[in-house]
């Protein structure tokens, strides 16, 4: 087969890349015509702006990847070569080593039937807690830049570049988990490096939304929202991977949602404008559901086929994270925006670093509990944290909690019992079976 040399290659995938750069000024000029910029509808612009900022790196990277495939260039040797093999193949070595998949340490669950229920018990209380705790802080963090207003002097104003707060957040947990892979012994990376830009963007979109949101409903209305996510996620699992749930399965995720939304909707009737939304709001809480559950099923389908650890999974996606934005965030300008907030404000750097550890340790235990549990227990957690977090804030304010919210606390942890009670009933009747069929060969 005759081979595409390196040069053309190279200015090919460039010429895309301007070329794509280019078409991208165009579109967003022509969208500002439309659209106003200062209107409600706004969000729409900015998040066409985004996704053009995307598709400069996105368009490039698949000519790169289609072209070096159909010539094979990923197999030729030398070191120039080396970035194209990991895009492509998860390594920079030419020839992958075969390994059993296993992974001492804590870094990968053990697939080995001898792994006690005890310690299957304990690592899932280490991962909730520290989800909890982690992502408790990030919320707080998270409302108060995009909600408060940062004093100067006589003039006070709001920031508004979500983007950049979601490239803070990926840029130290990719420098806080690629430090640690160099300082750790790790086995072979054998994940394409492309793999990891799909959840990557949904990722980067579900933080976007997340934080557009909170500037059309109250936290509280986000809150109930996510309340409900464990239902989008099986319906994606079954989307993008497959996954085959059982009928109680689908029966406790219903449960858990309206246990949850009667929780809420008891503990938060109390406040004033509390349930005050927008369309605008609604559609953004609608993409953050719809990218967050594709998310969790990526990568969990990313564990099962190629079995990256957690730690290399976190700087994967980090690091391709960190390439989706930084486009954006050039072709909009938001680096000189945001910095320049910051120049004024002092006080936000700091809101923006603890944000940021908040998120890369979070991230920690979010890719753990993916890898040893899957997205849906994963999930529970996230969706049981919405509920403490407002029953945390009622002891401690003393905010009234009405007689639905005390039934949707019955409804998500009768959920829960039942969800580990029929778990154990099939695990069992599966291993009965196993060992009658084992008896009679």
């Amino acid at each position: 087969m005759q081979k595409c040399p390196g040069a053309t290659l190279f200015v090919i995938v460039v010429a895309t890349g301007l070329a794509t750069w280019l078409f991208s000024l165009i579109i967003s000029h022509a969208v500002k015509i439309i659209i106003d910029e200062n209107g409600e509808a706004s969000w729409i612009l900015r998040f066409i702006f985004t996704i053009l900022g995307y598709t400069t790196v996105f368009l490039p990277c698949y000519v790169l990847i289609h072209l070096s495939r159909r010539h094979n260039l990923h197999t030729l040797g030398g070191c120039q070569w080396r970035l194209l093999r990991l895009i492509l193949t998860g390594t920079t070595s030419e020839i992958v080593a075969e390994t059993d998949g296993s992974v001492s340490g804590t870094v990968r669950p053990s697939n080995s039937e001898s792994k006690s229920l005890y310690k299957k018990a304990i690592s899932l209380c280490y991962c909730c807690v520290g989800l909890q705790v982690s992502y408790l802080l990030w919320g707080i963090l998270q409302e108060k830049i995009m909600t408060r207003e940062y004093a100067d002097g006589d003039k006070t104003e709001r920031f508004t570049d979500s983007q950049f707060l979601v490239f803070v957040n990926r840029i130290l947990a990719f420098l806080f988990s690629g430090i640690y892979l160099l300082l750790t012994h790790q086995n072979i990376h054998r994940t394409p490096l492309y793999k990891y830009s799909f959840c990557s963007v949904s990722n980067t979109l579900s933080s976007w939304c997340q934080y557009e949101a909170l500037k059309f409903v109250s936290f509280p209305t986000q809150v109930l929202a996510k309340s409900a996510k464990v239902i989008p996620v099986m319906l994606m699992g079954k989307l993008v991977s497959r996954a085959q749930y059982k009928n109680y399965e689908y029966a406790t995720a219903v449960l858990i949602s309206v246990g949850m939304t009667a929780f809420l909707l008891g503990s938060g009737g109390d406040k004033k404008g509390n349930n005050v939304t927008t369309a605008s709001g609604a559609l953004l809480l609608c993409g953050y559901l719809i990218f967050d559950s594709f998310t969790a099923n990526w990568q969990s389908a990313l564990f099962k086929e190629h079995k990256p650890s957690s730690i290399q999974m976190m700087c994967g996606v980090n690091l391709m994270s960190c390439l989706f934005t930084s486009a954006s965030l050039i072709q909009q300008g938001g680096f000189f925006y945001s910095l320049s907030f910051a120049a004024r404000h002092p006080i936000f750097i700091m809101d923006c670093l603890l944000t940021a550890i908040s998120s890369a340790l979070g991230q920690l235990f979010i890719f753990a509990t993916i890898s040893k549990f899957g997205p849906v227990v994963f999930t529970i957690i996230m969706t049981v944290r919405q509920g403490l977090s407002i029953l945390l804030s009622c002891l401690l304010y003393k905010h009234h909690l009405s007689e639905m919210g005390i039934l949707g606390v019955f409804i998500v942890f009768l959920a829960i019992f039942l969800r580990i009670y029929y778990a154990q009933q099939h695990k069992k009747r599966k291993l009965d079976s196993t060992d009658a069929s084992a008896s009679k060969v």
